[in-house]
């Protein structure tokens, strides 16, 4: 926790010198720096919070007297008008850190709505709705902390959790002449621990001989529905499935009713919505 609490500081401090790198100069020019002031945070359309801290640590790393009071917390949904914060303090302050808070706190929380979409969508299957590492350079802590909020689950946080076989390293030892077998033998041999082992497969031949070759997960890539029973029923419980590739909210049900244990979806942090949230000023 300590290291992670350590990235989101460094997070938000590449944020305000991206913003703040040369002052704030209308602030500056219009507003007395001691003049106090209270502003509050408000939801304008429907969806769930995430980032609710780090828009809070963005206010107090601008300033650590400014009073920020959480109204409510992530997972939280809210409706258009819903107030979800308060900051009070110097108004110089409270504007200086405003977009960034607002920024962090808006993309964070379209991806918590956008996760529990699907979670809803999927609701009452025996399904898992995960992530990818298809985010934004730099965020992948928040976004996928994001994810959490909203219902979904984290797939790797970087390419040193698991070992996923893809297809372009199928296709590179394959033109060695070496089987699925023999790759994922030589993926558990190379591992410098007793990592899972993924394999991203195409076809149901393909995902019978993963599951023959010991992998721990089969994923199932841009596979029909029908393609994807069958493939469930081929891996016989022996490993986990999970599908990938073209996942909407139109298809994600029919996508979870092949039977599948998990689903991994990218748009969730590559195609996100922000949701629409302001910060008002009441002097």
């Amino acid at each position: 926790m300590a290291s992670n609490k350590l990235q989101v500081e460094e997070i938000i401090d590449r944020a305000l010198a991206e913003d703040l790198g040369r002052g704030d100069v209308t602030t500056e020019a219009l507003i007395q720096g001691d003049r106090q002031g209270t502003a509050f945070m408000v939801a304008k359309k429907e969806g769930l919070l995430a980032g609710m801290n780090v828009a809070k640590q963005v206010f107090h790393r601008v300033d650590p007297e400014l009073n920020v009071e959480i109204l409510l917390e992530d997972g939280a949904r809210v409706q258009p008008g819903t107030r979800i914060a308060n900051v009070s303090g110097k108004i110089a302050s409270i504007l200086k850190a405003e977009r960034v808070a607002l920024n962090f706190l808006q993309r964070l929380s379209g991806i918590a709505s956008e996760t529990s979409r699907y979670v809803e969508a999927v609701k009452g299957l025996p399904v898992r709705i995960m992530d990818t590492r298809k985010t934004t350079p730099g965020l992948r802590l928040l976004e996928k902390h994001a994810v959490r909020a909203g219902g979904g689950q984290n797939h790797r946080m970087s390419l040193g959790d698991a070992i996923l076989i893809k297809d372009n390293h199928l296709a590179a030892l394959r033109s060695q002449g070496l089987s699925i077998k023999e790759i994922v033998a030589e993926a558990r041999q190379g591992s410098p621990q007793r990592l899972s082992v993924e394999v991203e497969v195409a076809t149901v031949v393909e995902a019978s001989e993963a599951v023959e070759a010991g992998a721990d997960t089969v994923m199932l890539d841009n596979m029909s529905l029908e393609d994807m029973r069958e493939a469930v029923k081929s891996v016989g419980g022996r490993a986990l499935v999970e599908a990938s590739g073209g996942i909407t909210l139109d298809n994600v049900r029919a996508v979870a009713e092949t039977g599948v244990d998990c689903i991994s979806v990218g748009a969730l942090t590559h195609s996100v919505v922000a949701l629409d949230i302001s910060l008002e000023l009441e002097t």
